[in-house]
Parts: C-alpha cells; sequence; structure tokens
C-alpha cells in the first residue's frame, strides 16, 4: 500500500478489476486507506472484521459489503484465514437501468452497504467472481466490456436473491461495543482539545487498556486515530469551503497549521492546497 492506497488496482482506475486474495490470520493493514472508486468486498470462506465509519462489522462466508468511494476502511482476520473477493469499479461502470433495480435505486450507491447470500447461491456467486477474475487476467481487448457486463449480471443477481441490512443496524455483526464507543467519542470531539482520558471514560475502560484494545482492534492508536477523524474533517472542508488552510487546521483540531500540513501529506499523498486544487 502507497500513501493510503490499496496495492491492488490502480489509483486511476480505468474499467472493472476483480481480484481473489487469501489472508492468513497473521494479515495487517498498517493503516485505514480510501480510493476513489467503489469496492465490492465479498468473503467465500473464513471472516473478516471491517473497521469502517467508526464501527467493526465481523463478516462472513456469503456476506457482501459495498464500500463507496473516499470512504476510509481498514480489514482484519482476526479469526484464521479468510478467501475473499473484491470488484472496484467507478460511476460510469454501472448500467443505471440496472442501479433502478437496487433496493433504494441509484441512493443504494451512496452508503456503505451489507448484504447476505443464501447459502443455496453461494457456490454460484464464487464461480462468478472466478470468471470475473480469469478476464481481469487474461487482459485482451474484450475483457473490458465482459467484466463491466458481469459486474452488471452479479448485482441483479443480488438484487434478486440477497437479504439487505438496512442502514447497518447496530445489533448486526457488531463487536467490541467499547471500541465502538471510543471512535463515536473521538468523531463527536475531534475539534476540542481531546485526551485519552476522556475517551477513556466514554468507552468504559482504563486509559492504558482502552489504548492497547483499540489498536488491537482498529489497527491504529488513540492519538492516531483522533488524527486521522480530524484529516477526513478537513479534507472536506478543503473542497466544500473557500476558507484558509490555517482556519480549516484550527477548526479540526489541530493546533500546529504545520504539523497539519505534514499529518495532511503523510495520509493524502499531497498538500492541502494539491489536493483543494485537485478536487
Amino acid at each position: 500500500m502507497e500513501n493510503g492506497r490499496p496495492a491492488g488496482p490502480p489509483e486511476a482506475l480505468e474499467g472493472v478489476y476483480a481480484e481473489t486474495v487469501h489472508r492468513d490470520a497473521g494479515f495487517v493493514m498498517p493503516r485505514p486507506h480510501c480510493h476513489p472508486y467503489f469496492e465490492l468486498f465479498y468473503v467465500e470462506s473464513g471472516s473478516c472484521r471491517f473497521f469502517i465509519e467508526n464501527n467493526l462489522y465481523d463478516i462472513y462466508p456469503g456476506d457482501f459489503m459495498l464500500i463507496p468511494p473516499e470512504v476510509f476502511h481498514s480489514t482484519r482476520y482476526p479469526s484464521g484465514p479468510c478467501r475473499r473477493d473484491a470488484l472496484h469499479f467507478v460511476r460510469e461502470d454501472l448500467d443505471r437501468s440496472v442501479a433502478a433495480l437496487m433496493p433504494g435505486e441509484e441512493g443504494f450507491f451512496a452508503a456503505v452497504r451489507l448484504f447476505q447470500t443464501p447459502e443455496a447461491l453461494r457456490e454460484r456467486i464464487g464461480a462468478h467472481f472466478a470468471r470475473m477474475v480469469g478476464e481481469q487476467r487474461l487482459g485482451d481487448a474484450r475483457s473490458g466490456p465482459m467484466l463491466r457486463v458481469l459486474l452488471q449480471e452479479l448485482l441483479l443477481l443480488c438484487g434478486r436473491e440477497c437479504r439487505f441490512l438496512d442502514g447497518l443496524p447496530e445489533g448486526v455483526h457488531t463487536t467490541d461495543r467499547q471500541i465502538v464507543q471510543a471512535a463515536r467519542y473521538i468523531s463527536g470531539h475531534y475539534m476540542e482539545p481531546v485526551k485519552a482520558a476522556d475517551i477513556a471514560a466514554a468507552a468504559g475502560y482504563s486509559p492504558n487498556y482502552l489504548s492497547r484494545k483499540f489498536r488491537r482492534s482498529v489497527g491504529l492508536g488513540l492519538h492516531e486515530y483522533l488524527v486521522f477523524i480530524r484529516l477526513q474533517h478537513a479534507a472536506s472542508q478543503l473542497v466544500t469551503t473557500a476558507d484558509s488552510i490555517t482556519d480549516i487546521a484550527f477548526r479540526c483540531g489541530f493546533s500546529d497549521s504545520n504539523y497539519f500540513k505534514d499529518a495532511f501529506k503523510k495520509s493524502y499523498g499531497v498538500t492541502p492546497r494539491a489536493y483543494r486544487r485537485r478536487l
């Protein structure tokens, strides 16, 4: 991974990209990442833990997770080996008539979605991914259009057969609620001078225990996660306001604008000014 981007598909995605990866329990994603395209993640065997939008979700065989562009997420594999598939695509790869048949129509793709495949369908879904990965490897002039057609077929099949979990409800696939409470406290107070003791009190743990547990679950320490959330909000404000970079840095909880610029470049790969120009 480089500059917070996954190592698989290229950053400037051209067409649908398909991959199948086997992860061992020891695999560690160094930090949460985001990308400028959709990711459709599917578990064939084993399990995977997602940390996304201040929630932890354990997903199992037959589970899909749809992640929209520019949503930070990370994965862990705490329960042993996992075979997982992933599709990466942009909005232009979606046939509008197909998108209109998903729950909520085109709005379906605007948020994180979790949906589950009936057990009787899982072999067929696995074979479909294998076909897409085969096309990806073939890479001839017909592979791009073929992958796009296969994406529409997969979405139509899921729309007809899968169980969709609206709004990722609290009781579904969510674990380590104290960690979630800590993450939500940080998200609600990132603009303030937050201390580890404040976060620990909100989660009901001692600061030292929470720090260790948070890092094991999320892959970041409490301070790293606080900076990560502040940077997310700053990035949003850079492209939605005309405020100065210094004002945005202070408003998002940074007390030093130079530290903010260095942290932003480390996470996003460009300076705040260049990020604003690019978007």
